[in-house]
């Protein structure tokens, strides 16, 4: 037997935050070693942080990081094992993506990453130059600030394994796992026999599941052991890195860290047996595959990573398979919005809590109760004893150090979430402010309940004083255009009326120092994709959890919190027509979203994933739903279904160049800032539509002649 204990782990990177990443990664080898490994592996552009964006082009970060590296391979706990860094790095004026492979404060290796992610959210050649020039390998000229630590001048620098007295290191970066040849396959048949991942990969709701069938696949077919690291926490920006930290030998997963997690640091380790691997490539078809194979520079080393074992130690063995953990798609949103939300706040200087406007529908309680499950989480961090949170918490809510810490999310829910129903006498029901005031005691959050009337009523009062015009909603005789305007009133003026709440509720409460708060959005993908929203109304606020997840998931998660959660006033928002309640009530009227979209909110999932996923315009988009819808609609139905959708998407798009920053979790999403780049300003779809037209006469005439016969 070869056993050998590996390390890798998840760390929740900042962008830009050198000091806090470089402490995370010491601190992340104190524990690997302390585990007993030999080998540890980490996160993606670790130093800096993945998601620093256009400060890629800064060559202070490059000074930057070099100066945490030289930081990092002095350190006392970053001796005795061999890991990766993660840092860009300039070769002969050209940026790479690179790891940095360092043992007892030599480095062995510059590996800089060959296939960079470029879709989606990722815009890595923005920054990058990919490595294509695979097997190949130069010399690096170090910083004079690494030389002297080193001792050398120069290292290798390209695409190179490490060779160890007893066995071969590959090195793989996120996105070359994905890719139809990736470096994993040729390394294994050069005889690598570890490989590890090192990623920067954000969730997305049911993303998972592909993701480990990848690692799987990547030694199932060869065989090996592969290590998978993952930053794992809101980084600064809209997404949040789902860590899933794994260990995989021969396809087997052997060890799994957290998906989601308050914890800035966790690392996995599992024993593995190298003999294992030797014995699974058995098969006549690979050997004569690895005799064709391109062949990598070994760079070699004389630390070894497995036990000098002389007699059998019953204590030491291979760590067995284990059942993956893969999270509901409702649990999903509970745990990765909220992990979101804690790391947005706790980094954000100054800031005392959340503060959100409760409506009383849907969407508002899905965000409520997404807080309070970040309640829970930091609840159950604090009896972890996580010092971390523990300190983070005090100061979020002002506290000395001897305060009593919260024993339950309902108290801690009470110190840092403030809800706000903002009603007017004609247009809100009873129903709804009594649902949100019900919510808010039974999440413990600091409830206030208003009429905004009087505020309304002087914006409408000025307008008709100066233009001697009084505008009327349409149940009372008024034009559309009077009945949006009226409601587009309404809606601007509660965001006013939070931010203001937002600014002084601490200071009303006497929290020391006073302070603000962050304010929530609550606004559904659907929605966003539709228009379905008044520009700079409560869909305008600092931040957003539900933005990025679709009208069905949310009813899905709200139902799964109400048991999980046990809070039974849930059923009540799930069993109450969606409204935005801005138009008069009356015994024959209650506005409704769906009749006012003119679609249901499953309909746009559909066009959501047609237009962004599938890739599909008008045109297509109608011949795929003829086919699929074709037991519930005509081909005309559908038309005027795809026709009716697509007006209002290009109107309203102009909407999607301010709106809130939002928790990316769906692939459909239309967010403007760089997942779904659109104009937005849309000339009439003139051209499909003729052809649709066309192809419905053919079809229509079709029938008609068949009928005649």
């Amino acid at each position: 037997m070869h056993l050998t204990t590996l390390a890798t782990c998840s760390l929740n990177q900042w962008a830009l935050d050198f000091d806090g990443n470089t402490a995370r990664i010491i601190e992340s080898c104190r524990q690997a070693k302390a585990a007993g490994a030999s080998l540890r592996c980490g996160p993606e552009l670790e130093i800096p942080g993945y998601g620093c964006l256009d400060h890629f082009l800064e060559n202070d970060l490059y000074l930057h990081c070099w100066q945490k590296l030289a930081e990092i391979l002095v350190h006392p706990d970053c001796q005795g094992i061999l890991f990766d860094v993660g840092m860009p790095i300039q070769h002969r004026n050209v940026r790479y993506n690179c790891r940095v492979i360092v043992c007892n404060r030599d480095i062995l290796l510059i590996r800089p990453k060959l296939w960079l992610a470029n879709d989606g959210n990722y815009r890595e050649m923005r920054y990058f130059t990919p490595w294509l020039r695979p097997q190949h390998v130069e010399e690096y000229y170090l910083p004079r600030i690494i030389r002297d630590i080193v001792g050398a001048a120069k290292v290798p620098f390209g695409d190179a394994v490490i060779s160890t007295p007893d066995t071969c290191l590959g090195f793989e970066t996120c996105q070359e796992l994905f890719e139809t040849r990736a470096p994993h396959v040729d390394m294994s048949l050069n005889g690598v026999e570890i490989i590890t991942n090192s990623s920067g990969s954000h969730h997305e709701l049911r993303k998972l599941d592909t993701r480990i069938r990848l690692i799987q696949e990547a030694t199932r077919k060869a065989g090996g052991i592969y290590l998978y690291s993952n930053q794992q926490g809101c980084d600064g920006d809209r997404l949040y890195y789902d860590g899933c930290a794994m260990i995989l030998v021969n396809g087997d997963v052997v060890a799994q860290g957290s998906q989601f997690s308050l914890n800035d640091v966790e690392v996995i380790t599992a024993t593995v047996d190298i003999e294992d691997v030797r014995s699974y490539r058995f098969t006549p078809s690979r050997g004569l595959q690895a005799t064709q194979a391109p062949t990598y520079e070994r760079i070699e080393t004389g630390y070894s990573l497995s036990y000098e074992l002389t007699s059998i130690i019953p204590a030491i063995s291979p760590s067995r398979p284990i059942e993956l953990r893969i999270h509901d798609p409702e649990e999903e949103i509970a745990l990765g919005p909220a992990c979101w939300l804690w790391d947005y706040l706790r980094r954000c200087g100054g800031a005392s809590g959340y503060c959100l406007a409760l409506s009383g529908g849907i969407d508002s309680c899905a965000t409520a109760t997404i807080a309070f499950s970040m309640c829970r989480e930091v609840i159950k961090a604090i009896e972890q004893d996580n010092e971390q949170v523990v300190k983070d918490v005090r100061r979020i809510c002002a506290k000395p150090e001897d305060w009593v810490l919260p024993k339950d999310p309902q108290s801690l829910c009470n110190s840092i979430l403030h809800t706000c129903y903002m009603g007017t006498a004609a247009n809100s029901s009873p129903e709804t402010r009594q649902r949100a005031k019900n919510l808010a005691e039974k999440i413990g959050a600091y409830h206030t309940n208003m009429n905004i009337d009087t505020v309304v009523s002087a914006l409408t009062s000025l307008f008709t004083f100066v233009t001697h015009f009084k505008p009327r909603f349409r149940a009372h005789g008024g034009s559309n255009a009077e009945n949006l305007a009226l409601q587009n009133i309404q809606a601007r003026l509660r965001m006013v009326i939070i931010y203001l709440f937002a600014q002084l509720l601490p200071t009303v409460r006497q929290r020391p120092g006073g302070g603000s708060l962050l304010v929530l959005g609550s606004a559904n993908v659907d929605e966003c994709l539709r228009g379905y929203l008044t520009k700079y109304d409560c869909s305008s606020a600092d931040i957003n959890p539900i933005g990025g997840i679709s009208k069905t998931d949310l009813k899905r998660f709200i139902a799964w919190a109400k048991e999980k959660f046990e809070l039974p006033i849930l059923d009540e928002f799930l069993n109450a027509t969606p409204t935005a309640e801005l138009e008069p009530i009356s015994d024959t009227y209650v506005q409704s979203d769906e009749a006012d979209m003119g679609m249901t909110y499953h309909e746009l999932s559909v066009f959501g994933r047609l237009r962004k996923v599938s890739k599909l315009g008008p045109y297509g988009m109608w011949t795929r739903l003829v086919s699929e819808w074709k037991d519930d609609y005509t081909p005309r139905q559908v038309y005027e279904k795809v026709r009716r959708f697509y007006y209002y998407y290009a109107i309203n798009r102009h909407k999607m160049t301010t709106i809130t920053p939002a928790y990316h979790a769906e692939a459909y999403s239309p967010d403007d800032n760089r997942f779904d780049l659109r104009p937005f300003l849309y000339p009439a779809f003139t051209w499909p539509y003729r052809k649709i037209e066309e192809a419905l006469a053919a079809f229509e005439k079709g029938g008609k002649d068949e009928k005649e016969d």
